[in-house]
Parts: structure tokens; C-alpha cells; sequence
């Protein structure tokens, strides 16, 4: 069992969950839809100053979608490269 946390820009949260869906069969997740805090380049406050906001998915998954699932993140990735989205993946402690 795997832990997949993935931060992003919320402009990209639809075309990850939605390239996720696709190539996991029944993908379940949770996603903290307003985030807010500081990148390395940038703040993300939802504030005048500091308008945009991340949003966080959180999902468990069994170890075989690892790959796929980094796979996934890459293409996004190459598409938004300004939109910081980060990739976590932890594994169960009990192997």
C-alpha cells in the first residue's frame, strides 16, 4: 500500500484527477480543494497580492500504480512546467 500526495497550482487539478481516472481503474482519492502556502518561487495565498491557491489530492493505492502514477505526473508536468505541482509517495512502514 502506497500514500500518493500530489500539491499543484488548482489550474491543474482537473486534467490530473482527470489523467489519473483514465489510466487507474477505479481510482479513489480525496482532494483538499484551497490550499494555500509558499513554493520556492512563490507564495500561493488566495490573497490580492498573492491570488492563486493549490490544492492538495490525497489517495492510498496499491503499490502497482506507482509507476503509472509517476507517469502521469511527468506528462502533466511537461505540459503546466510553471505550476509546481509536486509528486510524494509514501510507502507502508509494515513491509
Amino acid at each position: 500500500m502506497i500514500r500518493i500526495e500530489i500539491i499543484a497550482n488548482q489550474s491543474t487539478q482537473e486534467e490530473i484527477i482527470e489523467n489519473l481516472e483514465e489510466v487507474i481503474p477505479g481510482f479513489l482519492y480525496t482532494v483538499i480543494p484551497l490550499t494555500q502556502g509558499r513554493g520556492k518561487k512563490s507564495y500561493k495565498l488566495g490573497t490580492v497580492t498573492w491570488p492563486e491557491t493549490n490544492f492538495i489530492l490525497i489517495a492510498y493505492a496499491d503499490e502497482s500504480v506507482e509507476t503509472t502514477v509517476k507517469h502521469v505526473i511527468r506528462y502533466i508536468k511537461l505540459k503546466f512546467p510553471s505550476e509546481g505541482i509536486k509528486l510524494f509517495i509514501m510507502h507502508d512502514s509494515d513491509r
